[in-house]
């Protein structure tokens, strides 16, 4: 049997599909990106890096879109399909991933590399490549994580709380330029009302989480499940007593950690240190 054509010979992969969109209507309008952002009243870069596939951008800034192209409901459509596409992930991440989209709160440690949920698509490339991504599935793997990011964006964003161990932030890019961006990002989330940012100094000493970066995911049922993970692979906890000795891990480590302005102070510094050295 003949393999079935596509009609329009677009992506059918959702978030492709939707910055693909948004470059074509804005091509077809002749509108430039920056007159875009001043005639909408949002940064002109927000809507480059939709089209890019770095973000999906708020359902607000999709309606907007929608409106101004003349195309009711479309778009946003495709951003809610976008949104809820985890076949972006690799297979073993797909069902964490549905779980964190769910999540009404989180906690997250991290022992030796930043979040995906607060890197920059500069950090993305570098951890990713160094895991061993290249080529069309590297790409597609850092679009997927700065999907991610739209979690903590909008006014339903649920709290989120980093514990970064200070190796995490000892080990910069090899790309300085990279680097100041990443470390940027992380001064200007940690401002975001619902984002707690802290740093484990080294000093600390040794705590029960010393081999393991894990989240928490307080789920709409009330039930609370972990994701522990390395380089190469992650487990899924959701058995109640091995939760919740790692939460008790989390706490006492927590305690050890500083306070989120002493934290927030603490990456400013080294974002002061990159900028002074030539």
């Amino acid at each position: 049997m003949a393999q079935r054509r596509a009609i329009t010979g677009r992506s059918q992969e959702p978030r492709q599909r939707f910055a693909e969109e948004l470059r074509t209507l804005r091509a077809a309008s002749g509108t430039s990106l920056r007159a875009l952002g001043e005639r909408l009243g949002w940064d002109w870069s927000l809507f480059g890096k939709m089209e890019k596939g770095e973000t999906l951008g708020s359902p607000e800034v999709v309606q907007a879109l929608d409106t101004h192209y003349g195309t009711p409901g479309l778009l946003l459509a495709l951003w809610e399909l976008a949104a809820r596409d985890h076949t972006q992930f690799r297979e073993r991440y797909r069902r964490y991933m549905a779980l964190e989209t769910q999540a009404v709160s989180l906690w997250h440690f991290a022992v030796s590399v930043l979040p995906g949920l607060l890197q920059t698509p500069g950090y993305a490339r570098e951890v990713l490549t160094a895991g061993g991504l290249k080529g069309k599935e590297l790409d597609q793997q850092i679009n997927a994580r700065m999907g991610r990011r739209e979690l903590l964006d909008g006014e339903q964003a649920p709290p989120f709380r980093t514990i970064l161990s200070e190796a995490v932030l000892r080990t910069p890019l090899r790309d300085v330029g990279e680097w100041r961006e990443q470390l940027e990002y992380l001064t200007d989330v940690a401002e975001r009302p619902d984002v707690t940012m802290q740093v484990l100094p080294l000093n600390a000493g040794l705590h029960g989480l010393m081999n393991a970066t894990v989240m928490f995911l307080r789920l709409t049922n009330g039930r609370t499940v972990a994701y522990t993970e390395n380089g190469y692979w992650g487990d899924l906890i959701e058995e109640d007593a091995k939760v919740e000795r790692l939460h008790r891990a989390y706490d006492a480590m927590r305690d050890l950690a500083l306070s989120p302005a002493e934290s927030r102070k603490f990456v400013l510094a080294l974002l002061e240190e990159e900028l002074c050295d030539p």
